[in-house]
């Protein structure tokens, strides 16, 4: 009997209640094996704060409806709201309960931590974007990731099928989580009990780089990529590369897998604040005060989608009706506003937003429920909003 029924009752309590989501997205570490990112031998850098009236902006939603900032982050079932501009804190909210020092889920936005680090290590030569995964990692060739270049794995080019079934987004979702997971398995499961185990069935449907499929298996399998090409773990790669780097103020978490394998695709935990200093990182070029942590040109390209099948694309929970105004790059998602703005995004609201034109950067932590019942609350022109502001009025 297949699993897919039983793990989409699990999952349907998950992802509709609030509650339920709030518990993993700030305890995941608690709850499975993890490592830390450390956060280097140095003092945090300060953050100047300058607090300004962003809490009275007021919202239209997609029905028209005018809505102030309060009711906004109601509805996205915020934990963390963080409003950097031009290195200034200017808003800083925890509508529920979570603290400053307090790690939360990053779910997808992780990718495109992962992204940074693989673009710097491409622009140093320690990695070729047009090599073959299974060049990196041997045993995977011959199948759907071993098969793809480098480079489809960071524009999620790749058409995959897992153990033969017909690919579905969620069923497949669900599947990696309970790879992680094992608390999440069905009665009975019997499929693969670690990432690796779980890279070596997929199977290609179509040739890489011919259609945009949002998948979490590109990015563990960069993330093996990048283990096999430095010798480190992804935390410690992380660590050395970016966040020691940083002045973060806490350490960073990722979960574990069965094998110590570190869930590269969504499996990262940090505080609201940290993420806010790598996000200003990045919008000052790759640079902290004098110091370059990543090389700028690799900061500047960011937004240089290329021509091809990610340039015109939607976020994976939007509707197909929805306009596929976005571009992906580099596991980025490049908002084409007009303002060089792009962003980190997860599932439940999880959200990096930067924008080097406007001068800001937007840290997001949310519970948000997953059901058509409920419309996801525009996030993403909130944010522009916000950013305009400030940019008007500072």
């Amino acid at each position: 009997m297949s699993d897919t029924p039983l793990m989409n009752l699990h999952w349907s309590r998950g992802y509709t209640d609030p509650a339920w989501v709030r518990r993993y997205t700030t305890s995941e570490r608690e709850l499975l094996p993890s490592r830390r990112v450390w956060r280097g031998p140095g003092p945090a850098r300060s953050v100047p704060a300058d607090i300004a009236d962003v809490g009275r902006i007021t919202f239209t939603t997609p029905g028209g409806r005018a809505v102030p900032l309060r009711e906004l982050l109601e509805a996205a079932q915020t934990d963390a709201l963080l409003v950097l501009h031009r290195g200034d804190l200017v808003y800083e909210t925890y509508p529920h309960g979570l603290q400053p020092h307090d790690p939360h889920f990053n779910a997808s936005a992780a990718k495109s931590y992962m992204g940074l680090m693989a673009a710097a290590l491409i622009y140093e030569g320690a990695l070729d974007r047009e090599a073959t995964a299974s060049k990196y990692v041997p045993e995977l060739a011959g199948t759907a990731f071993g098969d793809s270049t480098v480079d489809h794995l960071l524009h999620m080019g790749t058409q995959v099928s897992y153990g033969g079934r017909p690919f579905d987004k969620p069923v497949e979702a669900q599947r990696y989580f309970a790879v992680i997971a094992p608390s999440l398995r069905p009665y009975g499961y019997s499929g693969p009990g670690s990432i690796r185990e779980h890279l070596a069935t997929a199977r290609a449907t179509a040739a890489p780089g011919t259609e945009f499929r949002y998948e979490n298996g590109n990015v563990e399998t960069l993330a093996e990529i990048l283990r096999r090409v430095t010798g480190a773990t992804t935390s410690g790669l992380l660590s050395d590369m970016v966040w020691s780097r940083i002045g973060a103020d806490e350490d960073a978490y990722y979960v574990l897998d069965s094998e110590g394998a570190e869930a590269a695709c969504g499996g990262f935990s940090a505080t609201a604040r940290d993420v806010a200093r790598l996000g200003e990182m990045i919008r000052c070029g790759g640079a902290v005060g004098e110091q370059q942590i990543v090389p700028s040109a690799v900061i500047a390209d960011i937004t240089n989608a290329p021509e091809g099948y990610a340039r015109h694309v939607r976020f994976p929970a939007a509707p197909p009706t929805a306009p596929a105004n976005l571009s992906y790059h580099d596991l980025w998602w490049i908002l084409n506003d007009g303002h060089g703005s792009f962003m980190a995004s997860g599932i439940h609201g999880q959200r990096l937003f930067i924008s080097p034109e406007l001068e800001t950067v937007i840290v997001h932590y949310g519970s948000q429920v997953m059901s058509p019942a409920v419309p996801a609350a525009p996030l993403v022109p909130a944010f522009q909003q916000i950013a305009t502001h400030l940019q008007r009025t500072r």
